[in-house]
């Protein structure tokens, strides 16, 4: 198994990638298109045994046979690619090319519309979530943003204290100041109750 994802990773696609970026730099067009047809066999050969290899990989020299077969398509002698090529992929494509164009045209116009709503539901959801953990008041995030939207409004106004009524002021500070002195008090009476 790892000769064969060796070989093929070799043989199979780096090979063929360096020929392909001579054809492409020495402007070859015979070279461009002889390269050309061996990826366009190789992606089909790909997408292939994707499949393949699920239900084939039992068989006896399975591996075997897949470096045998891309060593066909890239050999000068046999011309493997140029002949699959011409004989099935180019005809079939050709009859076809309508069809396959519509297909891609309604994929793409589906797919764009797709993220466009599951985008918007995304934002709709976390919206909704933010609005709920505000409302609900969660913790000392929501107290820390009561207090920094006060002192926002103070600061906006350019008056530091005037804006704010006195008797919110007074009702926080008393909050907060009340259960330390209930507790002290009480506290205090029970510590001079057992003395």
């Amino acid at each position: 198994l790892f000769v064969c994802l060796f070989s093929r990773l070799i043989f199979g696609t780096l090979y063929p990638a360096y020929y392909s970026y001579k054809a492409v730099k020495s402007k070859d067009i015979k070279e461009y298109v002889k390269w050309m047809m061996y990826w366009i066999i190789f992606a089909l050969f790909t997408t292939a045994e994707t499949f393949t290899d699920i239900f084939l990989c039992w068989f006896p020299f399975y591996y075997e046979l897949k470096i045998a077969f891309v060593a066909w398509l890239l050999s000068p002698y046999t011309k493997g690619s140029s002949l699959l090529y011409r004989k099935f992929v180019h005809p079939t494509l050709s009859s076809k090319e309508k069809e396959i164009d519509d297909c891609l045209v309604q994929a793409k116009d589906r797919s764009y519309d797709a993220l466009v709503h599951f985008g918007k539901r995304g934002l709709n959801v976390a919206a909704t979530a933010a609005v709920m953990a505000a409302s609900k008041g969660q913790g000392a995030l929501s107290e820390r943003l009561r207090s920094f939207s006060m002192q926002d409004l103070s600061t906006i106004r350019g008056d530091s204290s005037s804006t704010v009524p006195p008797s919110v002021t007074v009702r926080t500070s008393s909050k907060q100041s009340q259960p330390k002195t209930s507790r002290s008090a009480s506290e205090g009476t029970g510590s001079s109750g057992k003395c």
